[in-house]
């Protein structure tokens, strides 16, 4: 089937001081049920919670120690 995906393993790379890596494009569902898009071939995705262009890494992780992830254990 020319549309069947299953077969395709998308890439995630993930480090201990930096953004997670995924193989583009891809769709990203945020904690309030928006979703946003990236068409990058590789996107990096916050992971420490300081990006001002949040989901999006912007390098902020490398000016400081991490604050909490966005949405994580918001109610």
């Amino acid at each position: 089937m020319p549309n069947d995906t299953s077969d395709h393993a998308v890439s995630v790379r993930v480090g201990t001081d930096g953004p997670m890596l995924i193989e583009g494009p891809v769709e990203v569902t945020l904690p309030d049920g928006s979703v946003v898009r990236s068409d990058r071939f590789t996107v990096a995705v916050c992971l420490c919670g300081r990006s001002a262009r949040y989901p999006w890494c912007d390098t902020s992780h490398r000016r400081g120690p991490p604050r909490s992830r966005r949405g994580a254990g918001s109610e």
